[in-house]
């Protein structure tokens, strides 16, 4: 609680003579503001142990929430071209009170996530300079704030995860405004487009889905029926922005340095990036990225050979478009 400053003087001045009626709006006392203070202070307190709490149960899959988080937050320090400039996370963390070093020791991880936020941002920028009242949702959004980039002002976003995360967030990051929405879905679970209640229709405008950090722990057929979904209810011209796993990668998180202790496995990967649109009739690849990107053109050359082996990056993103 931020107390509001005064004037040293008086709001205006009259004749000594005149018999006026001081009008001023009577300012708190020192001890009635020092009251709500310590009133809200064990609020405070007692919010943050609850989220804390709440983060220590969560199960393996969402318990990943703390590694981008962590990137985002303190990850600048180690790769100062990519930091994200993200101006919530590192409160968040505070709040939280989470020991988080052995994650910034993974630094190809820290490096992987603060690429991958720097070029969701750039494409969510792109796709609202076209589309400035369209809706933008992240699905699998730990705690993440794209809107914090995103945001053009007359837009609307939505903010999606299974439950126990989302009562995580309400307690830390509640919708700013009226343009944000936050709902608890299971993207393993057919439907999710009406339960989440976005825009469909050929009189709707586009929407952006964000999907990072969550299909690489769902099984194909999820991820699979999470791609027909997207394309039989998005309205013409949305995109869908995910991160993919080279399939070899595929049972392998226990070798992760971040990702294995927490207990998650990668359960889903692509052996070549044009699976992706094979989903469904609607859909088209219109991007892709590897990571290895970021190396130069060192890293180009790599991932090139890479591909020649295996079709797939080790780790990139794909941004997918839904057809007339």
């Amino acid at each position: 609680m931020h107390a509001r400053s005064r004037s040293a003087g008086r709001w205006g001045t009259q004749p000594d003579d005149a018999a006026t009626e001081d009008t001023r709006v009577p300012q708190p006392s020192a001890t009635a503001h020092a009251t709500r203070t310590r009133r809200a202070a064990p609020a405070a307190v007692a919010a943050a142990r609850s989220a804390r709490q709440r983060c220590a149960e969560l199960p393996p899959v969402p318990s990943t929430l703390l590694i981008p988080l962590a990137a985002r937050a303190r990850g600048g320090a180690y790769f100062p071209w990519l930091d994200c400039g993200d101006t919530v996370a590192p409160a968040l963390l505070e709040r939280l009170g989470t020991d988080v070093q052995a994650y910034l020791d993974d630094l190809p991880t820290v490096l992987n996530v603060l690429w991958r936020t720097r070029a969701i941002r750039a494409l969510g920028q792109a796709f609202f300079a076209q589309h400035p009242r369209a809706w933008g949702a992240n699905l699998g959004c730990g705690l993440t704030h794209y809107f914090q980039w995103l945001d053009t002002g007359h837009n609307h976003w939505l903010d999606a995860d299974l439950p126990p995360v989302m009562a995580l967030r309400q307690l830390l990051l509640p919708p700013a405004n009226a343009r944000v929405r936050q709902a608890a879905v299971d993207l393993g679970q057919p439907g999710w487009w009406k339960r989440l209640a976005l825009p469909e229709g050929p009189r709707a405008q586009p929407v952006l889905l964000v999907c990072e950090g969550v299909l690489m722990y769902l099984q194909p057929v999820q991820v699979q029926a999470v791609l027909v979904e997207f394309a039989e209810h998005a309205p013409a011209g949305s995109r869908m922005v995910l991160d993919v796993l080279t399939r070899q990668a595929v049972g392998q998180a226990a070798r992760h340095a971040s990702v294995g202790p927490t207990g998650a496995q990668f359960c889903w990967g692509v052996g070549r990036m044009a699976e992706l649109a094979q989903a469904h009739p609607r859909l088209a690849l219109l991007h892709e990225q590897s990571v290895l990107e970021c190396y130069g053109w060192p890293g180009i050359a790599l991932d090139m050979a890479w591909r020649a082996w295996l079709g797939a990056p080790l780790y990139g993103l794909a941004t997918l478009g839904a057809a007339e």
